[in-house]
């Protein structure tokens, strides 16, 4: 065993011994047991319960993919299943980050048609460089057809919008799609098979304590739940432990890929320009490479460039961060970036080890796919087609299977055809194939031997070589002592190619809710302080792509600090902790980063989008006197305002171009019912006519000089003449009743989904007059959950709201309704500012 992980197991065991003198760090419940805490003593535990079909755990490509599959399957047949898909982000697609060239045959198998269906893969790769990179040197290298950094054919996307796209579809064929609902336990049956997730709790307070809207999780059961969770699941992490999924596979090896996305002067963009490079910024002895993409967006000239650094470094102060400044530096990069400006910032851990570190992906009652089973071809820098071929092939296996008569609750389904089928297809040829060329890099070759051997056996013996490489020692074991290393000098940013660190963070649009225990748990508090920094001089400050860990002077020395709103859940601590000390777990449902993530305003002639920083200006100077508890009782949903409040400032351009109303808008509702709860909805821009009082929100901007455009010095007459456009509203959605059902929060998702499809039907089929309407969504016994009432008139301008008696008195400002006042007003005096987010649906948009 390595003499260093021996002592730090040692240690860990001696700090577990004696009480610690470390402040503590960890409160989640994953770690500190509430059974013997008296805070806990009198709370229900009981969770609500609801059975599926099938569960997918994961909203990103293999797992829609499955989902698309399956409900396909059951329209050709003539059959039907409950397919139930959550997904931790607050929307579909906030989470996916890549960089990413992808062969389109996956989505040509679900879709033939997926160009008339208008799928957002538009830019084609029309030329291609391999390059080696010197401190000052850019040499090419020949790409010779039929090795995998070939991209012939391939397209550049961006991956958010695709996963975007075909979580649509996936809701058209009838999948249920649970967005903000993070999955943190699986569930066994009696036998010790897997029979589905339970979410995870919320309402809990930082100190570990329950919060008054404490909530206990929900659970989901099913006859078979897929796991779709993406790079080092955390779900696939307990799966693989109970079930002894990896006894046959070497250990998995994983990179950290490192993004930004530049807006360029049109002068110096190629669109469809491919380019790959190895080399510097990092040294011979270390695995990585870099990428930099052309392409055209919506007439926006784009550039997505980044890095992938291998987690196997030996150098304790590597930064992987600081290596993407530093790739920008080069002559050859920065020729490609000066006149543009950073849009987007995003990080994620992969996969590296390939065909060899493959664990085994079934068991009774479940399967791994995509990226959670490693499915991506490290030579390549592939895997969206992998991930989604297996979620096909999954979903193909499991239809055969599902309706065959057994015991599901005795017996869990095995789908041994999924193995079957995966080992037939091209997802087991590609990675056999170049299964010895990252560990080549991994031995003594080093980088040039690497390459050397990479090119021979590839060109020569495409992967029929008689033997295979192995990965002996995980990630986390090959960091060296501080003592061992050489420091590494970073340059500091200039902030016009390069960014320091934290506004880097504010561009991924990262927001938790800060009082809630934080999601990087520690197994023992002690361990950084007394291991971490004194021996590797505090990694985690390093290896972290978003400053989450940082070691702060506590008065007796140095402790770890965990910055957990930071996290955009990459998971490289849970990779590269020296000791494994770090687990990360979920945190709330819908934290997270939002890659994309900008708010939409559309009006009746123009699309403005509203950086979140001008949104949280906006509520700040509107909702201020709202403090205290006369804020825990407002209308404004105190999930909603603290999301907002607490969101980064993102600097994104302002754009007032029609066309963004061809692209699919996050809706906010709101609805007042303790525990408060949130929901992103898409919806069609084809029919959303208003968000947020669109009209109001212009004249505050004009009229405090806080315009979108003011930190641009222009466009300042658009602004006004947009301020003086009436605005149209066809309907507006009163909030939901408020009720205090134990099971009505866990429940809100599927009534929302209903109503907004029976506000679809109703603004199809309108009489055109002021008609009273009310839904009533009852719970299994009978019992009414929520009522919604509203009124629809899609000929006038005209909108009234009807409030719930359980509406709390306040003094009305100007332009306010009473909670009695039952007159219709205009939308032309002024938008209620009590109204916070409505719902604004049109049958018709010119």
């Amino acid at each position: 065993m390595n003499p260093i992980i021996a002592l730090s197991k040692s240690l860990s065991r001696f700090c577990a011994t004696y009480s610690s003198k470390c402040a503590t760090i960890t409160t989640h419940y994953s770690v500190v047991k509430r059974d013997s805490d008296s805070r806990w003593k009198d709370i229900d535990m009981n969770r609500v319960s609801d059975e599926s079909d099938v569960v997918i755990v994961g909203g990103g490509p293999a797992g829609l993919s499955a989902a698309i599959k399956l409900k396909q399957l059951c329209q050709q047949n003539g059959k039907d299943l409950r397919v139930c898909l959550v997904e931790k982000g607050p929307y579909i697609g906030a989470h996916t980050l890549s960089g990413a060239v992808i062969k389109t045959s996956a989505l040509e198998e679900l879709f033939p048609n997926w160009k008339e269906m208008k799928a957002p893969v538009f830019q084609k790769v029309t030329e291609e460089s391999f390059v080696f990179y010197t401190e000052n040197r850019r040499i090419p290298l020949p790409i010779f057809p039929g090795i995998p950094l070939r991209n012939k054919g391939n397209y550049i996307v961006r991956l958010g919008h695709l996963v975007r796209w075909l979580g649509e579809r996936a809701e058209e064929l009838g999948v249920e799609i649970y967005p903000g609902y993070a999955a943190a336990e699986v569930l066994y049956n009696k036998s010790g098979n897997v029979c589905g997730i339970a979410t995870n709790d919320v309402g809990i307070a930082k100190d570990g304590s329950p919060k008054p809207n404490f909530e206990r999780g929900m659970e989901l059961q099913s006859k078979f739940t897929i796991f779709a969770e993406g790079c080092r699941g955390h779900l696939t992490k307990m799966i693989s432990k109970k079930f002894d999924l990896r006894k046959n596979a070497d250990v998995m090896t994983f990179g950290i890929g490192l993004k930004e996305l530049w807006t360029l002067d049109p002068s110096k963009h190629k669109s469809g320009y491919v380019e790959h490079g190895i080399g510097w910024p990092l040294k011979y002895d270390h695995y990585g490479g870099t990428f930099l993409y052309h392409l055209d967006d919506n007439g926006q000239p784009l550039c997505s460039l980044g890095i992938v650094v291998a987690l196997d470094y030996k150098n304790t102060y590597l930064n992987p961060y600081q290596e993407l400044q530093r790739f920008k530096t080069h002559p050859a990069v920065c020729r490609h970036l000066e006149g543009g400006k950073r849009l987007g910032y995003g990080a994620r851990a992969l996969n590296e080890g390939g065909f060899q570190s493959i664990p085994k992906f079934i068991f009774p009652g479940g399967c791994l796919i995509g990226c959670t089973a490693g499915f991506l071809n490290p030579a390549a820098l592939k895997g969206v087609h992998l991930s989604m071929k297996s979620g096909i092939l999954a979903a193909e296996a499991l239809f055969q299977e599902i309706f065959k008569e057994k015991s599901f609750q005795e017996n869990g389904i095995v789908l041994e055809e999924y193995e079957k089928k995966v080992k037939n297809s091209h997802i087991w040829r590609d990675l056999k194939s170049v299964r010895n060329i990252r560990p080549a890099f991994r031995s003594k070759l080093g980088l040039y031997g690497g390459l050397l051997y990479s090119g021979m056996v590839y060109m020569f013996g495409r992967g029929l070589e008689p033997w295979t490489f192995s990965y002996k020692s995980a990630d986390c074991q090959m960091l060296k002592p501080s003592k061992e290393c050489r420091k590494i000098i970073y340059p500091n940013p200039d902030d016009v190619i390069t960014f320091d660190l934290l506004s880097s963070v504010a561009l991924t649009g990262t927001n938790h809710n800060h009082d809630q225990p934080a999601h990087l748990t520690l197994l023992n508090d002690d361990v950084p302080q007394r291991i971490n920094l004194p021996i590797y001089d505090g990694p985690e400050s390093r290896f972290c792509p978003a400053g989450v860990y940082e070691y702060v002077e506590n008065g007796n020395g140095k402790r770890l600090q965990i910055n957990a709103q930071n996290c955009i859940h990459c998971k490289t601590c849970d990779i590269k902790d020296p000791t494994q000390n770090i687990n990360w777990v979920t945190p709330e449902g819908g934290g997270g980063p939002a890659y994309d993530g900008i708010i939409v305003l559309i009006n009746a002639k123009t699309t403005i989008v509203l950086p979140c920083k001008y949104l949280r200006q906006f509520i700040i100077n509107n909702y201020s006197d709202y403090a205290g508890e006369t804020w825990r009782k407002s209308i404004i949903d105190r999930q909603f305002c603290r999301k907002i409040l607490n969101h980064p400032c993102k600097r994104i351009p302002v754009t007032a171009d029609p066309t963004i109303a061809d692209i699919n808008i996050r809706l906010l509702i709101t609805f007042y019912d303790p525990p408060s709860f949130i929901e992103w909805v898409q919806i069609p821009a084809s029919r959303v006519k208003l968000l947020f009082s669109a009209k109001t929100m212009a004249r505050y901007y004009v009229k405090q000089d806080h315009s979108p455009y003011h930190n641009e010095g222009e466009h300042e007459d658009e602004i006004r003449k947009w301020a003086s456009i009436e605005s149209e509203v066809s309907l507006a959605v009163a909030r939901a009743e408020e009720r205090r059902s134990s099971n009505m929060s866990s429940r809100l998702k599927i009534t929302l989904l209903r109503l907004v499809e029976h506000l679809r039907k109703d603004s199809e089929t309108s009489n055109n007059q002021w008609e009273a309407k009310s839904l009533e969504v009852s719970d299994e016994k009978g019992k009414l959950e929520t009522s919604f009432e509203y009124l629809h008139n899609p000929a006038t301008i005209k909108e009234r709201v009807q409030w719930s008696d359980t509406t709390p008195n306040r003094k009305d400002k100007p332009g306010m309704k009473r909670k009695d006042d039952d007159r219709q007003g205009s939308i032309n005096e002024g938008c209620s500012r009590r109204d916070g987010p409505v719902l604004c649906i049109k049958s018709n948009i010119e």
